[in-house]
Formats: C-alpha cells, sequence, structure tokens
C-alpha cells in the first residue's frame, strides 16, 4: 500500500501541496490534460524549481488570465458534475467543496448553499483542489497522513477585514485537528489547505512507519525565518513490525527477534 505523509512545519496551502505533488513525479503536463476537463477557462499553470532558506522546492502557480464570477457552491458542483474527471477524484471534490461550504456558512450564520465563495471559491482554489487529487490517483497514494499543522501567527487580510491567524474559516475547519503557532507571524495555514488535510488525512501525528521511496518540496509564495515548504514523503506500508531505538549514539535495528547495530559516526 502506498502511503504519504503530510510534514507541515510551515503549513500547508493548496498550492504548495500541488507543487510537492509534482516534485513526488506528477507531470503538469499530465495535470494541465486533466483539468481541461472541467471546461474552466481565464487561467495559466506554471512550475518552476525554487529555493526557500536554501532548500528545493516545486513552486505551482495559478494565474488568472480573464474575468472569474463569484460562485456558489452548486456551481462548482455543477461543474464537477459534467467534468470528465473520474468518478472518485468529482466525488472527492465535491465533498471537499461541501465542507468548505459549511465552514464559511457557520462563520456567517447562512446556509452552506448561500455561501459566495469569493477567495476560497477563485478558479486557482478550484485547480489546487482538484489537482491535488488528480496528482494523489496519478501518484497512487492509497492513504494519507499529517502532522500537527503550524498553523502561523500574527493577522491576515481578507474580505472581512484584518482578522487573527488562523483565519475564521481556516480555524472552523481544523476543529478536532492537532495544531500549534511557531515561527513567522504570517498565515501559514490557508482554508484550501486545511480543508484539503482535514478530508484527506486518516490520522494526523507522528510519521508512520514507512519503506520511504520519495521526498517532495512545495514552495510558498514568500521567504519566511523557516523555510516555507511543504514536505510530503512517499512509501510504502512496512509488512512487519519495526523498533528503532537510538542508544549512545547507535542504532537498533530489531526485528522479528533479530538485533543489527549500525554505528553512526560524524565527521
Amino acid at each position: 500500500m502506498k502511503i504519504a505523509y503530510f510534514d507541515c512545519f510551515a503549513g500547508i496551502s493548496g498550492d504548495m501541496l500541488l507543487g510537492a505533488l509534482v516534485d513526488l513525479g506528477l507531470s503538469p503536463d499530465t495535470l494541465k490534460q486533466e483539468l481541461q476537463s472541467l471546461g474552466l477557462s481565464g487561467y495559466e499553470i506554471t512550475a518552476q524549481r525554487v529555493t526557500r532558506r536554501g532548500i528545493s522546492g516545486m513552486k505551482v502557480d495559478v494565474t488568472v488570465t480573464g474575468d472569474q464570477p463569484h460562485r456558489h457552491l452548486k456551481d462548482i458542483l455543477q461543474i464537477l458534475e459534467h467534468s470528465r474527471l473520474s468518478e472518485t477524484v468529482k466525488q472527492d471534490a465535491k465533498n471537499i467543496f461541501t465542507l468548505l461550504a459549511q465552514a464559511e456558512g457557520k462563520i456567517h450564520n447562512k446556509a452552506p448553499e448561500s455561501v459566495h465563495f469569493h477567495e476560497v471559491g477563485a478558479v486557482d482554489s478550484i485547480v489546487d483542489i482538484v489537482g491535488t487529487l488528480i496528482g494523489l490517483q496519478k501518484l497512487k497514494v492509497e492513504q494519507v497522513y499529517c502532522s500537527p499543522l503550524n498553523v502561523g501567527s500574527g493577522t491576515v487580510h481578507c474580505a472581512h477585514g484584518v482578522m487573527p491567524v488562523p483565519a475564521p474559516a481556516t480555524a472552523e475547519i481544523l476543529v478536532d485537528t492537532p495544531i500549534y503557532s511557531a515561527g513567522p507571524a504570517v498565515e501559514l495555514v490557508t482554508p484550501t489547505g486545511a480543508v484539503l488535510v482535514k478530508y484527506l488525512a486518516k490520522g494526523f501525528g507522528p510519521m508512520p512507519g514507512m519503506l520511504l521511496k520519495a521526498v517532495g518540496y512545495g514552495a510558498g509564495d514568500r521567504e519566511t525565518q523557516i523555510p516555507n515548504l511543504l514536505r510530503v514523503m512517499l512509501g510504502e506500508k512496512e509488512p512487519h513490525q519495526h523498533l528503532y531505538r537510538p542508544w549512545q549514539g547507535q542504532m537498533t535495528h530489531r526485528e522479528h527477534g533479530h538485533c543489527h547495530q549500525h554505528e553512526h559516526k560524524h565527521a
């Protein structure tokens, strides 16, 4: 079974997650081709390698090139329903946008169907959410796990004015999710990033045991005091139980009653 672990030491956003999946091998051309089935226009997708605090990662940008309407939940659900996406991606995307609408609706005391999606419903968020689901499917990820989320601190400017981090929709989505505040005074978890991990993650906590196969980094927009990157660890669940115990500079590996010692020396 192939699993992915989202290491959110610098938070998470939709574009960071999409960038990490591209870094893991999702072809940008394949992504663009799949997204064409949405029937959306007026946007462009670019992917480029950047560095954040000296660490390399992929930066994926969605640039709006034409006017985009404000959309209600039913508008987005219709876009998804009429697309040629796989049924799994289509249904997961519907569920994710419904969660977003419920969170926004609770904050504004509106029915989910009445919510204007302004920021979170912009075409870039549609691309981030659907693109992430496409990427996980193409990489054949069967289960997702996630670290506790570093939400950042300070304030954020949004359609409702200046609000403390995490933003209202983000905070509502992350109820019953382990979060903490460390590092720069900026917003590190966006509503799109929050709803993706809340929906996708089978569990939150330490990285599960896996046979590590690849590591991908998705870059955020800015340089911060910590590397503004999302790290995604891609691996396979190990069939046997492994216990690793550091002891006096040594690593002891125990499996089925056998013990092997490996000495690690630093130059």
